[in-house]
Protein backbone atom coordinates (compact mmCIF):
# COMPACT_ATOMS: atom_id res chain seq x y z
CA UNK A 1 0.00 0.00 0.00
CA UNK A 2 1.31 3.61 -0.71
CA UNK A 3 1.52 5.52 2.26
CA UNK A 4 0.72 9.09 2.66
CA UNK A 5 1.88 9.66 5.96
CA UNK A 6 4.71 7.88 7.53
CA UNK A 7 6.12 8.49 11.03
CA UNK A 8 9.09 6.65 13.66
CA UNK A 9 9.81 7.39 16.81
CA UNK A 10 8.46 10.68 16.65
CA UNK A 11 8.75 12.97 19.98
CA UNK A 12 7.29 16.40 20.46
CA UNK A 13 7.47 18.80 23.09
CA UNK A 14 5.21 22.00 24.23
CA UNK A 15 8.08 23.21 26.71
CA UNK A 16 9.22 20.64 28.62
CA UNK A 17 5.99 18.09 28.19
CA UNK A 18 6.27 15.58 26.07
CA UNK A 19 3.20 15.45 23.25
CA UNK A 20 4.12 12.59 21.45
CA UNK A 21 6.39 10.12 22.76
CA UNK A 22 8.00 8.00 20.18
CA UNK A 23 4.95 7.78 17.89
CA UNK A 24 4.86 5.20 15.62
CA UNK A 25 2.15 5.45 12.66
CA UNK A 26 1.42 4.69 8.90
CA UNK A 27 -1.89 5.90 6.82
CA UNK A 28 -1.96 4.84 3.61
CA UNK A 29 -3.17 6.71 0.44
CA UNK A 30 -7.12 6.31 0.19
CA UNK A 31 -7.83 5.24 4.28
CA UNK A 32 -10.49 6.65 6.67
CA UNK A 33 -8.21 6.10 9.59
CA UNK A 34 -9.36 6.96 12.78
CA UNK A 35 -7.33 7.67 16.21
CA UNK A 36 -9.23 6.21 19.70
CA UNK A 37 -7.82 7.22 22.51
CA UNK A 38 -8.38 9.38 25.99
CA UNK A 39 -8.44 13.04 26.54
CA UNK A 40 -4.55 14.23 26.47
CA UNK A 41 -3.30 10.78 24.28
CA UNK A 42 -1.94 13.20 21.64
CA UNK A 43 -4.69 13.15 19.14
CA UNK A 44 -4.38 15.94 18.60
CA UNK A 45 -0.95 16.96 18.75
CA UNK A 46 -0.33 13.45 15.94
CA UNK A 47 -3.25 16.04 14.02
CA UNK A 48 -0.80 18.75 14.20
CA UNK A 49 2.62 17.27 13.37
CA UNK A 50 0.96 15.69 10.57
CA UNK A 51 -0.13 19.08 9.31
CA UNK A 52 3.03 20.63 9.98
CA UNK A 53 2.32 22.87 13.00
CA UNK A 54 3.82 21.05 15.50
CA UNK A 55 7.51 20.57 14.93
CA UNK A 56 9.42 17.04 15.74
CA UNK A 57 12.14 16.82 18.38
CA UNK A 58 13.32 13.57 17.53
CA UNK A 59 12.13 11.04 15.02
CA UNK A 60 10.91 10.59 11.29
CA UNK A 61 8.37 11.66 9.45
CA UNK A 62 7.01 11.87 5.78
CA UNK A 63 4.00 13.52 4.81
CA UNK A 64 2.89 13.11 1.04
CA UNK A 65 6.76 13.24 0.54
CA UNK A 66 7.64 15.73 2.75
CA UNK A 67 9.21 15.96 6.18
CA UNK A 68 6.47 18.15 7.64
CA UNK A 69 9.57 19.76 10.24
CA UNK A 70 12.23 20.78 7.32
CA UNK A 71 8.91 21.07 4.92
CA UNK A 72 6.10 22.57 6.41
CA UNK A 73 5.28 25.62 4.55
CA UNK A 74 5.49 23.32 0.97
CA UNK A 75 2.92 20.62 3.02
CA UNK A 76 0.45 22.72 4.66
CA UNK A 77 -1.16 23.86 1.12
CA UNK A 78 -1.56 20.43 0.52
CA UNK A 79 -3.18 19.45 3.90
CA UNK A 80 -6.65 20.44 5.18
CA UNK A 81 -6.89 20.67 8.77
CA UNK A 82 -10.60 20.92 10.69
CA UNK A 83 -10.09 21.30 14.31
CA UNK A 84 -12.73 22.10 17.55
CA UNK A 85 -12.50 25.35 15.75
CA UNK A 86 -14.12 26.01 12.34
CA UNK A 87 -11.80 28.99 11.25
CA UNK A 88 -14.17 30.93 9.79
CA UNK A 89 -15.06 34.70 9.41
CA UNK A 90 -18.23 35.09 11.39
CA UNK A 91 -19.01 38.29 10.32
CA UNK A 92 -18.75 36.99 6.46
CA UNK A 93 -21.64 35.25 4.80
CA UNK A 94 -21.18 30.77 4.08
CA UNK A 95 -20.22 31.83 0.35
CA UNK A 96 -17.71 34.56 1.17
CA UNK A 97 -15.83 32.68 3.34
CA UNK A 98 -15.35 29.83 1.16
CA UNK A 99 -14.83 32.15 -1.87
CA UNK A 100 -12.04 33.33 0.50
CA UNK A 101 -10.74 30.28 0.99
CA UNK A 102 -10.79 29.79 -2.44
CA UNK A 103 -9.11 32.82 -3.11
CA UNK A 104 -6.44 31.85 -0.43
CA UNK A 105 -5.42 28.75 -2.19
CA UNK A 106 -5.73 30.47 -5.58
CA UNK A 107 -7.76 27.82 -6.90
CA UNK A 108 -10.65 28.65 -9.39
CA UNK A 109 -13.43 30.42 -8.33
CA UNK A 110 -16.22 27.81 -9.57
CA UNK A 111 -15.08 25.92 -7.17
CA UNK A 112 -16.92 27.70 -4.13
CA UNK A 113 -19.92 27.44 -5.70
CA UNK A 114 -19.48 23.50 -6.24
CA UNK A 115 -18.90 22.72 -2.63
CA UNK A 116 -21.36 25.05 -0.94
CA UNK A 117 -23.97 23.35 -3.61
CA UNK A 118 -22.52 19.46 -2.24
CA UNK A 119 -23.09 20.59 1.71
CA UNK A 120 -26.87 21.85 0.72
CA UNK A 121 -25.47 26.23 1.60
CA UNK A 122 -27.32 27.39 -1.07
CA UNK A 123 -29.91 30.40 -2.01
CA UNK A 124 -30.31 32.39 1.09
CA UNK A 125 -28.62 30.36 3.19
CA UNK A 126 -25.48 31.25 1.98
CA UNK A 127 -25.73 34.56 2.39
CA UNK A 128 -26.22 34.50 5.90
CA UNK A 129 -23.30 35.82 7.92
CA UNK A 130 -21.50 32.89 9.65
CA UNK A 131 -22.57 33.93 13.48
CA UNK A 132 -26.35 34.07 12.77
CA UNK A 133 -25.58 29.90 11.96
CA UNK A 134 -26.46 27.09 13.49
CA UNK A 135 -23.59 24.94 14.84
CA UNK A 136 -24.07 22.16 12.38
CA UNK A 137 -24.64 24.99 9.59
CA UNK A 138 -21.11 26.47 10.66
CA UNK A 139 -19.81 23.11 10.65
CA UNK A 140 -21.13 22.77 6.89
CA UNK A 141 -19.11 25.81 5.90
CA UNK A 142 -15.96 24.59 7.12
CA UNK A 143 -16.44 21.26 5.39
CA UNK A 144 -17.81 23.41 2.16
CA UNK A 145 -14.14 25.13 2.55
CA UNK A 146 -12.09 22.01 2.19
CA UNK A 147 -13.87 20.72 -0.13
CA UNK A 148 -13.06 23.36 -2.46
CA UNK A 149 -9.66 23.39 -1.55
CA UNK A 150 -9.28 19.44 -2.54
CA UNK A 151 -6.56 18.91 -0.56
CA UNK A 152 -4.96 15.48 -0.79
CA UNK A 153 -5.04 14.80 2.73
CA UNK A 154 -7.93 15.50 5.38
CA UNK A 155 -6.59 15.91 9.16
CA UNK A 156 -10.31 16.52 11.34
CA UNK A 157 -10.61 16.42 15.01
CA UNK A 158 -13.51 15.45 16.62
CA UNK A 159 -15.59 16.48 13.23
CA UNK A 160 -19.26 15.11 14.38
CA UNK A 161 -19.28 16.66 17.48
CA UNK A 162 -22.10 18.51 18.53
CA UNK A 163 -23.91 17.40 14.68
CA UNK A 164 -27.47 16.26 14.49
CA UNK A 165 -28.07 12.79 12.51
CA UNK A 166 -28.47 14.69 9.37
CA UNK A 167 -25.36 16.36 9.67
CA UNK A 168 -23.41 13.37 10.59
CA UNK A 169 -24.68 11.78 7.47
CA UNK A 170 -23.47 14.55 5.21
CA UNK A 171 -20.07 14.55 6.96
CA UNK A 172 -19.62 10.72 6.45
CA UNK A 173 -20.90 10.76 2.90
CA UNK A 174 -17.99 13.63 1.88
CA UNK A 175 -15.36 11.61 3.69
CA UNK A 176 -16.17 8.71 1.90
CA UNK A 177 -16.56 10.19 -1.20
CA UNK A 178 -13.14 12.07 -0.32
CA UNK A 179 -11.43 8.74 0.15
CA UNK A 180 -13.06 7.12 -3.13
CA UNK A 181 -11.03 9.54 -4.97
CA UNK A 182 -8.08 8.50 -3.68
CA UNK A 183 -7.89 11.20 -0.65
CA UNK A 184 -6.37 10.22 2.55
CA UNK A 185 -8.69 10.87 5.97
CA UNK A 186 -7.37 10.92 9.33
CA UNK A 187 -9.78 12.10 11.98
CA UNK A 188 -9.85 12.05 15.85
CA UNK A 189 -13.12 10.63 17.61
CA UNK A 190 -14.40 9.16 21.00
CA UNK A 191 -17.31 8.21 18.63
CA UNK A 192 -17.88 4.24 18.33
CA UNK A 193 -20.70 4.71 15.77
CA UNK A 194 -17.41 6.84 13.55
CA UNK A 195 -15.46 3.64 13.92
CA UNK A 196 -18.14 0.91 12.75
CA UNK A 197 -19.45 2.91 9.92
CA UNK A 198 -16.61 5.57 8.65
CA UNK A 199 -13.02 4.47 9.53
CA UNK A 200 -11.50 1.72 7.07
CA UNK A 201 -9.18 1.59 9.97
CA UNK A 202 -8.80 2.50 13.45
CA UNK A 203 -5.61 2.86 15.72
CA UNK A 204 -5.41 3.91 19.45
CA UNK A 205 -3.43 6.09 21.27
CA UNK A 206 -2.00 6.05 24.61
CA UNK A 207 0.58 8.67 26.54
CA UNK A 208 1.46 10.08 23.27
CA UNK A 209 2.31 6.97 21.60
CA UNK A 210 0.79 4.96 18.97
CA UNK A 211 -0.40 1.10 20.37
CA UNK A 212 -1.21 -0.40 16.84
CA UNK A 213 0.13 2.40 14.15
CA UNK A 214 2.21 0.17 11.93
CA UNK A 215 0.96 -1.27 8.73
CA UNK A 216 1.99 -4.92 8.61
CA UNK A 217 4.70 -4.98 5.79
CA UNK A 218 3.33 -7.63 2.78
CA UNK A 219 6.56 -9.59 1.46
CA UNK A 220 8.60 -8.15 -0.73
CA UNK A 221 7.90 -4.49 0.51
CA UNK A 222 10.62 -2.59 2.63
CA UNK A 223 13.71 -1.31 1.63
CA UNK A 224 15.28 -4.78 4.00
CA UNK A 225 13.18 -7.26 2.44
CA UNK A 226 12.96 -5.79 -0.74
CA UNK A 227 16.70 -6.29 -1.10
CA UNK A 228 16.30 -9.87 0.31
CA UNK A 229 13.79 -10.82 -2.24
CA UNK A 230 15.78 -9.27 -5.28
CA UNK A 231 18.80 -11.39 -4.21
CA UNK A 232 16.68 -14.58 -3.64
CA UNK A 233 15.53 -13.69 -7.13
CA UNK A 234 19.35 -13.37 -8.58
CA UNK A 235 20.52 -16.55 -6.51
CA UNK A 236 17.16 -18.67 -8.23
CA UNK A 237 17.97 -17.02 -11.55
CA UNK A 238 21.11 -18.88 -11.59
CA UNK A 239 21.22 -21.77 -13.20
CA UNK A 240 24.25 -24.62 -14.08
CA UNK A 241 26.08 -24.24 -11.43
CA UNK A 242 28.54 -26.81 -10.72
CA UNK A 243 27.84 -28.55 -7.46
CA UNK A 244 30.65 -27.43 -4.77
CA UNK A 245 32.95 -30.76 -3.82
CA UNK A 246 32.60 -32.42 -0.83
CA UNK A 247 35.34 -31.06 1.75
CA UNK A 248 37.34 -34.21 3.36
CA UNK A 249 36.88 -34.65 6.79
CA UNK A 250 39.28 -33.37 9.27
CA UNK A 251 42.52 -35.68 10.38
CA UNK A 252 42.21 -36.90 13.81
CA UNK A 253 44.54 -35.10 15.72
CA UNK A 254 47.05 -36.50 18.28
CA UNK A 255 46.51 -36.10 21.96
CA UNK A 256 48.32 -33.18 23.67
CA UNK A 257 50.73 -34.79 26.17
CA UNK A 258 49.83 -34.00 30.36
CA UNK A 259 51.36 -31.08 31.30
CA UNK A 260 53.85 -31.52 34.44
CA UNK A 261 51.77 -29.81 37.44
CA UNK A 262 52.50 -26.73 38.71
CA UNK A 263 54.80 -25.80 41.89
CA UNK A 264 53.73 -24.77 44.80
CA UNK A 265 54.36 -20.96 44.60
CA UNK A 266 53.88 -19.23 48.50
CA UNK A 267 56.37 -15.99 48.25
CA UNK A 268 58.44 -14.05 45.53
CA UNK A 269 61.54 -16.39 46.74
CA UNK A 270 59.52 -19.44 45.54
CA UNK A 271 58.58 -17.82 42.58
CA UNK A 272 62.29 -16.84 41.80
CA UNK A 273 63.41 -20.46 41.91
CA UNK A 274 60.33 -21.61 40.30
CA UNK A 275 60.90 -19.55 36.97
CA UNK A 276 64.62 -20.17 37.21
CA UNK A 277 65.89 -17.39 37.93
CA UNK A 278 64.13 -15.33 35.31
CA UNK A 279 61.70 -13.37 37.39
CA UNK A 280 63.12 -10.09 36.27
CA UNK A 281 61.57 -10.78 32.90
CA UNK A 282 57.74 -10.32 33.47
CA UNK A 283 58.64 -8.02 37.09
CA UNK A 284 60.17 -5.21 37.78
CA UNK A 285 63.71 -5.11 39.43
CA UNK A 286 62.61 -3.31 42.68
CA UNK A 287 59.89 -6.63 43.03
CA UNK A 288 62.85 -9.16 42.12
CA UNK A 289 65.11 -8.36 44.99
CA UNK A 290 63.10 -8.45 47.74
CA UNK A 291 64.88 -9.82 50.38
Amino acid sequence: MELSARFRSAVAFAGQYPLLAGADLDVGTGEILVLRGANGAGKTSLLRALAGLLPLFAGEAMVLGLDPTVDARRLRPQVGLLGHHNGLYEELSAEQNVRFAVAAARLPKGRAGEALDRVGLTGRLASVPVAKLSAGQRRRVALAALLARRPPLWLLDEPHAGLDAENRELLDQVLKEVASFGGTVVLASHDERTWDALATRAVTMSGGAVLDGVLPTPEGSGPAMGQAVELRKALEGLEGLPDLPDLPDAPDLPDAPDLPAAPDVHDVHDVHEATGGQLHQVLPEEVTNVA
